[in-house]
């Protein structure tokens, strides 16, 4: 049985939520470097990340479900700023707190430091730490 890596993750949870969802529609697949990227976050680029993996006679199926899985977050994603759903949850090296980090992974090894994470709309460059509750929104216009 042939395995194909179908995505790679750079951190455990978004790898585990979509593991769980391709189990639950039946696909037997597993997470491969999960343990030594989250043990050592700095070796994450340096192995590839945490690797999702399937079996070869399951990859068309698994891939139309990444899909359709993407295109129901993207849905969610939607800028406070101009409501275009071109949006993606980026490292943000113009942050300060990167360079720190960047310093101080250099000078003490492999210590985890965290990385600024956003959310960056695309169309209006509008930056921001959450995605806003659609619920709360609509309960406040009543």
């Amino acid at each position: 049985m042939n395995l194909i890596t179908i995505r790679s993750f750079d951190n455990y949870i978004d790898a585990n939520i979509l593991l769980g969802k391709l189990q639950n529609e039946g696909i037997p697949c597993f997470l491969r470097d999960e343990y030594t990227v989250t043990i050592d976050p700095v070796l994450t680029n340096a192995i590839g990340g945490i690797k999702l993996t399937v079996a070869e006679t399951d990859l068309e199926r698994a891939l139309a479900l990444l899909r359709l899985f993407d295109e129901e977050k993207r849905a969610h994603m939607q800028s406070p700023n101009c409501h275009s759903l071109n949006v993606e949850y980026i490292s943000n090296p113009q942050k300060s707190g990167n360079w720190l980090s960047a310093i101080l992974g250099f000078l003490f090894g492999s210590y985890a430091v965290s990385i600024k994470r956003v959310y960056h709309c695309f169309n209006c460059e509008f930056e921001f730490d959450e995605i806003p509750d659609k619920s709360a929104h609509i309960f406040n216009e009543n």
